[in-house]
């Protein structure tokens, strides 16, 4: 069993580049730093750092032991938190992924009823885009549903909830001959200078080019962001066309005079935002609120439609 402590020490220097700095951080004598380090190396039975003038590297085999070690202790360190919370009496914590255009869009206000509502609450908010389901330690997960790939295996200890499914649009500069459309047939975009947006290339990239493969042609991606607001931004200075999600780019602050939005039809290609919470809290206040709370986001989304914001909608195990 490795020791938290000496590997805690090991990252110091690593962070400092040397002994002296990691023991005044630390607040530690540089002879006690020294013997932690020794300790450690002789548990691994590697040789993790080098000396290089008048500091210290880590070995080749240092580095990847300590991007190994980071994860472990970003892990020990949340179930310290989660410890002293539970002592203390406090609610807790709440892990939440979600997607960029909730992020932008719902998450705020979202975060901010639950901070009030449970001001002892933790909340540790990530990108779910940077993390496509990989994160074990997930409470919580507002995510884009695609059958038949990977994802599905994170379902195993999670409920499954559909938030909303929407159509995507494309959005063009205002001079576009396709401008005064509200509705644009995908094939018409063949042969446009398309504005790329997918922070990953993850899940919702993958359902747009599948629907322009349907229709025999693959975008050609002249500019490439990461981001919804970069790719509008492209689109109000003349440089393409950009497609994506209805939700994104309502998360987006465009100028309407310089750009159009439509919604794309033969084919409509879609994505189903879902919600997927660990089984294990499923009596937590905290969460049974998040929910409520994305489910009145979501009649909010469809004005028109007699949405019950306090009933759960398809919920798969």
């Amino acid at each position: 069993m490795l020791d938290l402590t000496r590997l805690r020490t090991f990252r110091a220097v690593l962070a400092s580049g040397s002994v002296n700095g990691a023991a005044a951080n630390l607040g530690y004598t540089p002879s006690a730093v020294s013997q932690q380090l020794h300790a450690l190396q002789r548990e691994t039975g590697l040789e993790l750092l080098e000396r290089r003038g008048r500091g210290l590297v880590p070995t080749t085999i240092g580095r990847r032991f300590a991007a190994e070690a980071e994860a472990l202790l970003e892990q020990a360190t949340r179930l310290e938190c989660l410890a002293a919370d539970l002592r203390g009496g406090r609610t807790g914590s709440l892990v939440i992924t979600h997607i960029a255009s909730v992020g932008a869009s719902w998450i705020p206000a979202v975060a901010a009823t639950l901070s009030r509502e449970f001001p002892d609450l933790r909340l540790d908010l990530r990108l779910w885009e940077l993390t496509q389901g990989a994160g074990s330690d997930t409470d919580v997960e507002i995510a884009v549903d695609l059958p038949g790939t990977d994802s599905e295996k994170i379902r195993d200890g999670y409920d499954t909830e559909e938030l909303l499914t929407e159509p995507y649009v494309v959005v063009l500069p205002a001079g576009h001959r396709l401008a005064s459309r509200t509705e644009v047939p995908l094939k018409e975009l063949y042969g446009e200078a398309w504005v790329d947006n997918d922070i990953a290339r993850g899940a919702c990239r993958r359902i747009l080019l599948d629907a322009c493969a349907a229709q025999g042609f693959t975008p050609i991606f002249q500019l490439e962001t990461q981001d919804y607001g970069a790719a509008v931004a492209f689109v109000e200075a003349g440089a393409g066309i950009t497609v994506m999600p209805r939700l994104s780019y309502s998360s987006v602050r465009a100028d309407p005079g310089k750009v159009a939005v439509a919604t794309l039809v033969e084919p409509t290609p879609e994505r189903t935002i879902v919600v997927r919470t660990r089984r294990t809290g499923a009596g937590s206040p905290a969460m049974a609120r998040l929910l409520e709370l994305l489910r009145a986001k979501v009649a909010e989304q469809r004005p028109k439609q007699a949405v019950n914001s306090t009933a759960p909608g398809r919920v798969r195990a």
